[in-house]
């Protein structure tokens, strides 16, 4: 493995074919499982692998000479796998293709593994470069501590203590997508099971002989996979960069900068389609903490935190999604006893440490508003279920998710039923009704697609027909009752 990138100049200098095998030897059945994990389909899986080495034959005169090559085989085919998923969604077949069964022989996963495997490969891609590399390294490709820190650039204890950070912050990304486990039982599964997938015996010449020809050779379907892979490798690393430029340039100055448009245009557009780069970037953001005026216009909104929650960066932000990050609160448990702004803000906080906190002191310093928790007796909604199994609330088969309400609409394509935040169902039933909805559904972090209409034309003007729909719909009610909650009681100080 030491001499991955010799024999990728090697090729790239001479077109050595034996070079070539050397490396689809080395790394086929890696690509080949990471692409199987997502996609479901052996055949499907073999078009991904052999995409991915005509890229990599294609690149390899670019290829810088540090890369580390498993883990950019294994972002290669994350994001070939995710235009094949893409294609599949827009077919409306995606569904059925990701329950189909794999008609390999391969060995039966243990629990834990069946549970995580759909997970691992998007979860791979959100860790920083060296935390993906390191786990690439251990548990795909069986290197001890030590062989890890010298590939990484670090020590053998360094190179531990990063794996295990890794985990750990697998393990929070699992648990978001309600998957609950401990980096010990991850840890066992991914070992045990992340290199036990083994490519078609045939599968090997081929993907040498079609990627030494650059792809020439290759079926239209595989072409198309390279195009759309490329594609996107090629969108990620130019919109990681324009997310960390025009972020630092957003706080980076005084209220009265102004942000060219087409800058604006850009982190529009990748605010809204990808989350993971978001949190990425904002991971590798230097420290800082600002809110300043939003720079940008209706009608879209949005923030974001670093991969273990304590980051945060937001854009056309109101302030009360503010509060929520600087005082851990969801929607219903805040209550402003001030007048407050209802124009947008801008914001960041990035310190090591204590970003709530000082999100806090800017909440205090440029607004004066500043928060205390009481418990207080006050007219509430419980949320329940009684119709189960409703044919409106649907299991998402998305992981990522759009959501958006409007005057006799609500959509969401992947979330829970209340996890806090501002577009989620019961934060909407909240906003609609004018009181904090306390969730009894039972339905703890499962995420669900909703489509739920009724008939209104102004927000609020049929609250009837609103609670009708819900029930017949969604199979939910909501009680109203008066009991005591813990809120967050925001006040003006001078």
């Amino acid at each position: 493995m030491t001499d991955d990138m010799d024999l990728v100049r090697e090729y790239a200098a001479r077109q050595s074919e034996p070079a070539f095998e050397t490396l689809v030897s080395r790394y086929l059945n890696v690509v080949y499982a990471t692409a199987l994990r997502q996609v479901r389909d052996p055949h499907l899986a073999e078009e991904i692998t052999q995409a991915v080495f005509i890229i990599l034959a294609r690149k390899a005169g670019s290829l810088n000479a540090r890369t580390i090559l498993p883990g950019w085989l294994h972002r290669t085919a994350v994001y070939a796998a995710a235009d094949v998923l893409k294609t599949q969604r827009r077919r409306a077949r995606r569904e059925q293709e990701i329950l189909m069964q794999s008609e390999t022989e391969t060995v039966v996963p243990d629990p834990a593994w069946e549970l995580i495997s759909p997970l691992l490969d998007q979860a791979l891609v959100q860790l920083g470069e060296k935390d993906r590399q390191a786990v690439l390294l251990h548990f795909f490709q069986k290197k001890t501590f030590s062989e890890v820190g010298r590939f990484l650039g670090m020590s053998e204890e360094t190179a531990r203590k990063r794996t295990n950070r890794a985990l750990e912050k697998l393990r929070k990304i699992f648990s978001k997508r309600g998957v609950h486990s401990t980096t010990a039982i991850l840890a066992g599964a991914i070992s045990a099971n992340s290199a036990a997938i083994a490519a078609p015996a045939l599968l090997a010449k081929s993907v040498t002989a079609v990627a030494m020809a650059k792809g020439a050779t290759a079926t239209g379907s595989t072409l198309i996979l390279v195009k759309g892979a490329l594609k996107i490798m090629a969108w990620n690393k130019t919109q990681t960069a324009i997310v960390a430029g025009v972020i630092l340039f957003l706080v980076g100055g005084a209220a009265t900068v102004t942000i060219e448009k087409q800058h604006a245009a850009r982190l529009e557009k990748i605010w809204r389609i990808n989350k993971d780069v978001k949190t990425a970037v904002i991971d590798k953001l230097p420290p800082m903490v600002r809110m300043l005026p939003t720079k940008f216009g209706p009608p879209w909104v949005n923030y974001n935190t670093g991969s273990n929650g304590d980051k945060f960066a937001g854009a056309r932000a109101p302030v009360e999604m503010i509060v929520m990050c600087a005082y851990n609160v969801s929607w219903p448990q805040m209550r402003f006893d001030c007048a407050y702004p209802t124009n947008r803000y801008d914001f960041i906080a990035t310190l090591p440490h204590g970003n709530a906190e000082a999100l806090q002191r800017e909440l205090k310093a440029k607004l004066g508003l500043v928060g205390h928790r009481e418990m207080t007796n006050m007219d509430v909604l419980l949320l329940r279920v009684v119709t189960p199994n409703a044919p409106g609330l649907k299991q998402a088969i998305f992981d990522k998710d759009d959501s958006w309400w409007s005057a006799g609409a609500y959509h969401t394509s992947s979330r829970p039923i209340d996890n806090g935040d501002f577009q989620s169902f019961a934060c909407f039933v909240t906003d609609y009704f004018g009181k904090p909805v306390i969730d009894q559904t039972g339905l703890g972090s499962q995420r669900f697609a909703i489509e739920f209409r009724w008939k209104e034309k102004k927000w609020r003007e049929n609250p009837d027909g609103m609670k009708q729909a819900m029930r017949e719909k969604l199979g939910f009610e909501v009680v109203p009752t008066n009991m005591p909650m813990e809120m967050l009681v925001i006040e003006k100080k001078s």
